[in-house]
């Protein structure tokens, strides 16, 4: 397999550690780079001066989780009026990824029905730093945004080497006050992330050592980030793993699991890594015949009972994180899961590498597996 063609692209600086989050006000100023323009949730927002930013003279531009084509093009307006030299993506995944488009539709004459899709955004003049403050979606690492379309509720997923970022940090200290729930939840998107790019029709022999040693990291350090926040090993830990499955997600991507998932947070407004976390034990067991070595490699880093049934077990391990592992559980109606499996079997762009071909009434078995 190594045969196999592959592209690789990763940022053009990646600094880790504490305490480095104040770099990108020296990374900006050593660029003569005086325009910036932060996007981020309202709880970063707050926190400005964590990169070393006045906020009183920051153009700050604040996105909802999720964001979809309203949110964005209003982020985009204000941009244009900014005319930035940098875009900084401070936050979650929602954040960096409509930082990555903001990025390429700066000049007026760019609009997302032009740019979405595969390599169809144009190249920038604005620097792109992302900062990611939560360990899940390894948006920091990677060519591609998702929004989501009103009308629809569809992903419409956007990729191109000019949403790269020039820039990326990771610092364990944005990350400790993450309530243990969404910390839990996070972790499991950024284990979804490495297991289906491992398990997928697509696997590469290069990204696999990037998937295992993610999962490896979240079976070992996630329950130690979830029992005490303050752990920065573990929390610097978690951020490279997100970080490893956001390398996977560019050159082989995610497959069934996030395919099913998408359903619970376009409908109904689950968080991301939450919806991920619900879905992730079942399509596991699902796939299992399918890529059993490979199977055998996750339930071991993840420490999962062999004695036992392997849904159960990769249930019980995402559960003792204090996650609540029934879609009834989060108010999702049981009627409502015909039409989401329909609306998951038709993303095809990630279940047509799943290791197994997963019909509607398939799906819908696993979310009522799930319910």
């Amino acid at each position: 397999m190594l045969d196999k063609p592959l592209e690789l692209l990763q940022p053009g600086c990646i600094r880790i550690g504490a305490n480095q989050a104040a770099q990108a006000k020296q990374w900006l100023s050593a660029r003569n780079l005086s325009r910036p323009i932060v996007i981020a949730d309202a709880f970063n927002a707050a926190r400005l001066h964590v990169l070393g930013l006045e906020p009183a003279d920051t153009c700050c531009i604040s996105v909802r989780p999720e964001p979809d084509l309203t949110d964005l093009n209003t982020a985009v307006s204000a941009a244009r009026d900014v005319k930035p030299d940098a875009v900084i993506g401070f936050g979650g995944g929602s954040a960096m990824d409509v930082a990555k488009l903001v990025s390429v539709m700066i000049d007026p004459s760019s609009a997302f029905e032009g740019i979405s899709g595969l390599n169809r955004a144009p190249s920038r003049d604005a620097a792109l730093l992302q900062i990611p403050t939560t360990a899940g979606t390894g948006s920091e690492a990677g060519t591609r945004a998702l929004v989501t379309e009103p009308g629809t509720q569809r992903k419409i997923a956007t990729e191109s080497p000019h949403m790269l970022a020039d820039m990326v940090i990771l610092d364990p200290e944005l990350t400790v006050s993450l309530p243990a729930g969404v910390t839990a939840a996070t972790g499991i998107d950024a284990l979804a992330h490495c297991v289906e790019a491992f398990t997928s029709r697509r696997a590469h022999p290069v990204i696999d050592h990037y998937a295992l040693e993610g999962i490896r990291l979240v079976g070992r350090f996630l329950p130690r980030a979830v029992r005490d926040g303050g752990d920065l090993e573990a929390r610097a830990a978690l951020l490279l793993a997100s970080f490893y499955g956001g390398v996977c997600l560019g050159p082989v991507n995610t497959t069934a699991g996030h395919a099913v998932a998408y359903p619970l947070g376009t409908r109904h407004h689950l968080p991301h890594g939450l919806a991920n976390a619900l879905i992730f034990p079942h399509v596991l067991a699902a796939n299992a015949e399918h890529c059993r070595e490979k199977t055998a490699h996750v339930a071991e880093a993840l420490g999962l009972s062999r004695n036992r049934p392997l849904a159960e077990a990769a249930n019980d391990f995402c559960a003792g994180l204090g996650l609540k592992m029934r879609l009834r559980d989060h108010a999702v109606p049981e009627n409502d899961l015909p039409e989401m499996a329909g609306e998951a079997h038709a993303i095809r762009r990630l279940l047509d590498y799943n290791p197994r071909d997963l019909s509607r009434s398939d799906i819908l078995a696993l979310y009522r597996a799930a319910y």
